[in-house]
């Protein structure tokens, strides 16, 4: 296998969308079948809605990258994003959501709303903001060893990232950073 091809593999194996599928019922499996069941709400508005219009929708009807290579492009997705999620955490909180379940995605929803606005600078990594947030929490409620996983995982995805020229080893850093400083300290509110 070459190098690119492990690196796209990587990529989309850990792409965002999946992330947050594994988190969300990771995190709701905790709570039991009602916590599975608001997981599987979190997983509709936080990554099943944005990669609908990210495919489907993304501005100009065509199907794009989903990946979302152009700034300009994650200027007009983001924002869709964030208020997909922002519906998920108000139906959460409407519905009396377990308060982990409702800390995840608040901690998605500072997550990328910290990120808006850095994309109009530099085209942050979204897939190791992502990966290192989703590690962050499931430390926070199962242990030790998934941050020993992020330790491993990212700086896979990051290599990912760079090699396919997607981002800068910069940006995936930042990523990274961003990911575990907003989304941990945000979760840990409502444990």
């Amino acid at each position: 296998m070459t190098r690119q091809r492990a690196a796209r593999l990587l990529t989309d194996l850990v792409d965002p969308k999946n992330v947050i599928a594994v988190l969300c019922l990771a995190v709701g499996a905790r709570y039991g079948w009602d916590g599975v069941g608001w997981g599987a709400l979190a997983i509709l508005f936080c990554a099943a809605i944005p990669i609908v219009f990210i495919v489907f929708l993304d501005g100009d009807g065509r199907w794009a990258d989903r990946h979302v290579p152009d700034r300009a492009r994650r200027m007009i997705v983001i924002p869709v994003i964030v208020l997909s999620v922002l519906s998920c955490l108000t139906l959460m909180v409407v519905g009396h959501a377990p308060a982990p379940l409702v800390s995840m995605v608040g901690a998605m929803l500072a997550t990328i709303a910290a990120i808006w606005p850095i994309t109009k600078f530099t085209k942050i990594s979204v897939h190791t903001a992502v990966l290192t947030g989703a590690l962050a929490m499931l430390s926070l409620l199962y242990g030790w060893w998934w941050g020993a996983l992020a330790a491993v995982l990212t700086p896979l995805v990051a290599w990912s990232r760079a090699q396919l020229k997607d981002h800068t080893p910069a940006q995936t850093v930042a990523g990274a950073v961003l990911g575990v400083l907003i989304a941990g300290p945000v979760f840990a509110l409502g444990l």
